[in-house]
């Protein structure tokens, strides 16, 4: 038997696959009665959406592993508008929304960063500061299918304790017939432009090509997408709410105060035992993601030995938001406040501020990437028995940001222009506040450009600016965050698949492969100043945009205009923040990887009372080899010093994998799986760079210099992992499954302090120590510790509604439930919640087509986590998340049965997404009053169509 011809598990057919390749087909008949003259069968070809569940059902039952599938009948044909989305609608998955898109996908309640994601089984790079996968950065229009692995096998090129996402594009020779097709959607958002210079329409078009050549040996498939995707927001973000205390004098604070603060008589300030609102950032922000793809494979089968496949895919990235509002500090502020009322639930709702200035903000923000990835696989039959494979992929992305914020007001520094009097009121929960307010902020004499508040101590600017003591502080008009990533990897595989007749092993598959990667990111930021610096700037006519309606705060009109042109055409001054400030130092690395990996698996295939079992076991030895490059550094005089710090460490991993199905009879499986895996560190916390400095006084380990930073000498943490699932495929179009799974988490990384020698980080050689002074330090980074368990259950079921009755043909649904728990133990035995655990998941389709015509609802549902955002100068912060429930529907007809001449190849569809405008909501601590963000991104409708030639 050819190699090339063995079904999608990679075994030889079954005794069950052969019983069931003999009762059931793809395609559903009207058989003859039993008696009556023979005729040919009437065939009813099932399409769309129900052929996309009958594809992912198959891909589900053949599969070696324990795993769930997304199949798009063609190219363009994945059931969301957004692989995310799609992603996220699989049982135990779920994604976190970012700027009110669906990105970050997390498996069975691990967060992006404990899984892998591959492109047709290839490890790919990410846009983002480590290793998770934002998904939006992949168009779904040019995607085939999505296969996510919950249990590994030996030979997957990646590792995730999670599981793997394997993402794929079209096979042409598999296709078998010629496309053509356009596609083309209309995209509006429910909001109004909700700035002057936004967008609330945009589009995506998409032309897809598929043939094939010299009598199908030859096959070519082609699609390239477009798209400029409107996005808009409005967003109340918190500065905090800290507890507030009051003075005998009746004056409140919003801190207990010190020795030198105290009551008249000496005592302590009391606490009133309530908070209150520090501050609030909120805005309006008006995105448009542009995004071109391009995708090519090529695939050739010149002799039946053998199979080549080239495959490429280029994406060209470009996420541009506008962002405006007005930082309004409270408690937090200069000014006189008191609260208003009682307080309820611990929190004063209502409050007034006297004499208070704030920040009127006018932000662009640009983010930019450019991905490439190609791979050539190669498989040859070198005989009946023996098939040799080799594959070599790289892949690359660039991604730079470019953050402008701009700063406006009355005045300059904190005594300057004039200053208002301001009330608040909490909404409901919390989540945001209705302001009150004396001055016009949309008047343009009033509110110019320039700093209105002082942000802490900058020596370098006023070195730089200052020569009036009153003006000390008071340089900054802005700021320029301008990170930037560059993430390279090469991959090379060598494998070869034996089948053999050795008592119950029926196949052997072995082979090594490398992988060579490379992370650099490069942290930027520059100080803004006015080039007209001490004065401030009336805002030129040329740049004035109008105003923009901050009426959901109560704040009314506030200016707005071009800050980036300002910026571009010579009205800012910019001075390299790096000069002073640490940061920029401690958040640039380079980190490279090299990953060898050797496998071996075994397919195995007999009976148990009766029953037929098949399955594989499998070892793979992983060791990768780390060299961090990066900068120690210190402050002297007011001025950053670095020395080069370059750090190299390996480490080994044996990873054994089983994988059992137990076929209780056609359709009914049992599978067990049992797995070590493992995932790597976070690279921002692998880094090399970290900040030292020197005490004279030494600390109370005894050591004159402390150290923070990365960890270079992180290695992955690592799990046990146990599933045992039922599945019952009662139907082409319908399948139950109830699975568990246990995993044993070791060798989690939770931050620590503890003693390393200077040398260890960097060249002593280099620096100049104090006489006398030993070595050692006290650092603090994340470590190798502690760990627990993670268990939970899986409920899923597709259900065509004709298993009851011939009447309700066209009619399904999918629905699954997940519940997850977890016992995690820091290595000092505190509790730790895992990032991007949900303790509840729950999807939900209903669905009709048939004759056409096809509707669906659907549901994706989870409960509170904790997840990551930026924070300032685009740091990740993991923060807690509430749950959300979002609805989105569909409508369409295809006209291939309508019976109109011309029509035949086309489709139109009506979409709908967040059609309830669920919010995203984070919190700053874990009272659910404390709410950090809520960001309401409105309703977004596609209206679409495709036309296939």
């Amino acid at each position: 038997m050819s190699l090339s011809n063995k079904g999608k598990g990679g075994f030889r057919p079954t005794l069950l696959s052969a019983a069931v390749a003999a009762t059931v087909t793809a395609s559903l008949g009207v058989h003859a009665q039993e008696g009556a003259e023979p005729q040919e069968l009437e065939e009813i070809t099932v399409t769309g959406f129900r052929k996309s569940v009958m594809d992912a059902i198959d891909t589900k039952r053949d599969a070696k592993a324990v795993v769930e599938a997304i199949s798009a009948e063609d190219i363009g044909k994945l059931p969301d508008s957004s692989i995310a989305e799609s992603i996220s609608r699989l049982p135990g998955l779920a994604s976190q929304r970012l700027d009110g898109r669906a990105s970050r996908v997390t498996i069975r309640g691990f967060g992006e960063n404990e899984s892998a994601t591959t492109f047709n089984g290839r490890e790919q790079v990410s846009i983002g500061d480590n290793r998770g996968v934002e998904f939006d950065l992949y168009p779904s229009e040019i995607m085939s299918g999505v296969t996510v692995y919950k249990t590994p096998t030996a030979d997957l090129e990646a590792e995730g304790i999670a599981g793997v996402i394997d993402m794929q594009t079209v096979k042409p020779l598999e296709r078998g017939e010629r496309l053509v097709k356009v596609s083309g959607q209309y995209e509006m958002t429910s909001f109004d432009k909700l700035n002057p210079d936004g967008e609330d329409s945009g589009y995506r078009t998409t032309f897809s090509y598929i043939d094939q050549f010299a009598d199908d040996t030859i096959g070519v498939a082609f699609a390239f997408n477009t798209m400029s995707s409107p996005n808009q927001e409005e967003r109340w973000n918190a500065w905090g709410y800290p507890e507030i205390f009051v003075t005998d004098q009746g004056v409140y604070k919003s801190w207990p105060g010190d020795e030198n603060n105290r009551n008249s008589d000496g005592t302590p300030w009391d606490s009133t035992e309530t908070s209150m609102l520090s501050g609030a950032k909120p805005y309006v922000r008006s995105s448009v993601l542009d995004r071109d793809s391009a995708m090519l494979v090529l695939e050739a089968r010149p002799t039946d030995k053998l199979h080549m496949t080239f495959d490429s895919l280029y994406v060209d990235y470009s996420d541009k938001k506008i962002l405006r509002g007005i930082e309004i500090p409270f408690a937090g502020g200069q000014g006189v406040f008191e609260p208003i009322g009682d307080a309820t639930n611990g929190f004063y709702t209502s409050g007034i501020t006297e004499g208070q200035r704030v920040v009127v903000r006018n932000d662009v923000e640009n983010r930019d990437a450019e991905l490439q990835s190609f791979g050539f696989n190669v498989e040859y039959d070198f005989s009946d028995d023996l098939q040799l494979g080799f594959d070599i992929s790289h892949s690359k992305v660039e991604r730079q940001i470019w953050s402008f914020e701009s700063y406006s007001g009355t005045g300059r520094g904190d005594n300057g222009g004039v200053a208002d009097t301001l009330s608040y009121t909490l909404n409901s929960g919390n989540a945001g506040a209705i302001f009150t307010h004396g001055l016009d902020y949309s008047d343009w004499d009033l509110i110019q450009l320039g700093g209105p508040l002082t942000w802490g101590w900058n020596e370098t600017l006023n070195n730089k600016y200052v020569t009036d003591d009153a003006l000390i502080n008071t340089a900054q008009d802005g700021f320029l965050n301008a990170p930037e990533i560059d993430d390279e990897l090469t991959s090379l595989k060598l494998a070869a698949t034996q089948m053999v007749n050795a008592g119950i092993v029926n196949e052997i598959s072995y082979g090594i492969s490398y992988r060579d990667r490379q992370k650099d990111k490069q942290s930027h930021g520059y100080y803004v100043t006015l080039a007209a610096f001490p004065d401030t700037l009336v805002v030129p006519e040329a740049y004035r945009l109008g105003s923009v309606s901050l009426d959901f705060i109560g704040m009314d009109e506030m200016i707005a205009y071009d800050s980036k042109a300002l910026l571009a055409d010579g009205y800012y001054e910019l001075t390299d923040a790096s000069l002073a400030d640490l940061s920029h130092l401690t958040k640039s690395y380079s980190v490279g990887e090299q990953v060898t990996a050797a496998f071996v698996e075994a397919g195995f295939e007999t009976e148990v009372a009766g029953l037929v079992l098949t399955g594989s076991a499998g070892l793979r030895y992983v060791h990768t080899e780390v060299e961090s490059k990066g900068y120690a550094g210190k402050l002297e005089d007011g001025a950053v010093v670095a020395v080069p710090s370059n750090i190299q460490h390996d480490y080994g991993h044996l990873l054994p994998s089983l994988n059992l199905a137990l076929a209780l009879d056609e359709q009914q499986t049992l599978r067990f799986g049992a797995a070590k895996t493992i995932s790597r560190a976070r690279m921002d916390e692998m880094n090399s760079s970290v900040s030292y400095d020197y005490l004279a006084v030494q600390d109370a380990n005894g050591n004159n210099f402390s150290i923070s930073g990365g960890n270079p000498y992180l290695e992955p943490k690592e799990a046990v992992g146990l599933d045992l699932s039922y599945e019952n495929y009662f139907s082409d179009e319908g399948y139950f499954s109830i699975a568990l799974f246990w995993k044993d988490l070791d060798n989690w990384h939770f931050d620590d302090i503890y003693e390393v020698d200077l040398s260890e980080i960097m060249d002593l050689s280099a620096v100049q120590l104090p006489d006398g002074v030993n070595t050692t330090a006290t650092r603090s980074s994340k470590v190798n510790g502690g760990g627990g368990t993670l268990q939970g259950y899986e409920v899923s079921v597709a259900l065509p509604l004709n298993v009851f009755s011939e009447y309700l043909d066209g009619f399904g649904m999918l629905a699954s439930h997940t519940g997850v728990s977890s016992d995690i133990e820091d290595q000092y035995g505190n509790d730790y919640e895992l990032p991007g655990l949900s303790d509840k998941i729950q999807t939900f389709t209903f669905y009709y087509e048939k004759y056409g015509f096809s509707a669906r609802a659907s549901m994706r549902k989870r409960s509170d986590f904790k997840g990551e955002v930026y924070d300032i100068a685009f740091e990740p912060k993991q923060v807690e998340v509430l749950g959300e429930t979002i609805w989105d529907a569909q409508l369409g007809y295809d006209f291939a049965e309508s019976g109109i001449g011309g029509l035949e190849g086309l489709s139109v569809f009506l979409q709908g997404i967040n059609l309830t405008d669920e919010p995203f909501t984070t919190l700053s601590g874990d009272n659910e009053l404390q709410v950090r963000d809520y960001q309401s991104y409105g309703k977004t409708y596609l209206l679409g169509f495709s036309y296939e030639f």
